[in-house]
């Protein structure tokens, strides 16, 4: 009479020991806690989650930002290190890519001749004036037009508040890894309106962001690294005074 219960309870403890295999390899394991080891912040709802990350992303020193960003009908391809006072890395848009350097309020880019010779037939004086500029450190004057657009780029408030927002109503989201680091999602309109992906480790950070409407996903790695900003050296730097030569970018 005692064969059979025992028997079946084997087969129960089988089966219990499957299921928590399968459970284990979607990252919570039967019976375990899924916020043992992480900050916590998967245990709050979703509108609080992205708080925490934006106001982590708000106290950081730095951030390594990189990506494909999409605005207004325009593609820019992303690589900049940003700090509070400054920021530097390259834009690629069009399949033309230029640097940009800022140091408070200094903002300096650097192209190559194809950015600055007017397009697909330039003239001779054309041709001369973008060799002169060529892999030369440009300073923007801050009276023109394009200052502020190119500033926006390098600073990190800006950028990051521009980027991080979700639309529609926020939920949770998968439980992933981001460069190794155990994340939460954050979804707005049911994915539609965007993905935000939230580090469960240390501080919860944001890590990588797919926009809404497929404009582009960016990573965000480095946080709270610094980095070096050195002004350019004068035999490097061309000073237009106050507007740029018009380029083909």
């Amino acid at each position: 009479m005692t064969a059979f219960p025992q028997a079946a309870r084997a087969r129960r403890a089988t089966l219990l020991g499957v299921v928590c295999v399968g459970l284990a390899a979607g990252l919570t394991a039967c019976g375990e806690d899924p916020d043992e080891g992480t900050n916590g912040v998967g245990k709050l709802s979703a509108s609080a989650i992205e708080g925490r990350a934006r106001e982590a992303a708000r106290d950081a020193e730095a951030v390594r930002l990189s990506g494909t960003v999409v605005s207004k009908g325009r593609s820019y391809k992303l690589d900049m290190r940003l700090k509070k006072g400054g920021g530097t890395g390259s834009v690629t848009s069009r399949g033309t890519m230029f640097e940009l350097l800022r140091i408070d309020d200094e903002l300096f880019m650097k192209a190559g001749a194809a950015f600055w010779d007017h397009g697909s037939a330039p003239s001779k004086s054309d041709e001369a004036a973008a060799g002169k500029l060529e892999d030369k450190y440009v300073k923007v004057p801050d009276g023109d037009p394009a200052y502020d657009q190119l500033r926006g780029f390098t600073d990190k408030d800006i950028l990051l508040d521009g980027l991080l927002g979700l639309h529609g109503e926020l939920s949770k989201g998968a439980r992933d890894q981001v460069g190794g680091i155990r994340t939460i999602q954050v979804n707005g309109g049911e994915g539609k309106g965007g993905k935000l992906a939230v580090a469960l480790q240390g501080l919860p950070y944001p890590l990588q962001l797919e926009r809404a409407g497929g404009a582009g996903v960016v990573r965000l790695a480095d946080w709270d690294r610094d980095f070096a900003l050195a002004a350019p050296d004068k035999d490097e730097t061309v000073d237009y005074g106050q507007q740029l030569p018009r380029g083909s970018g």
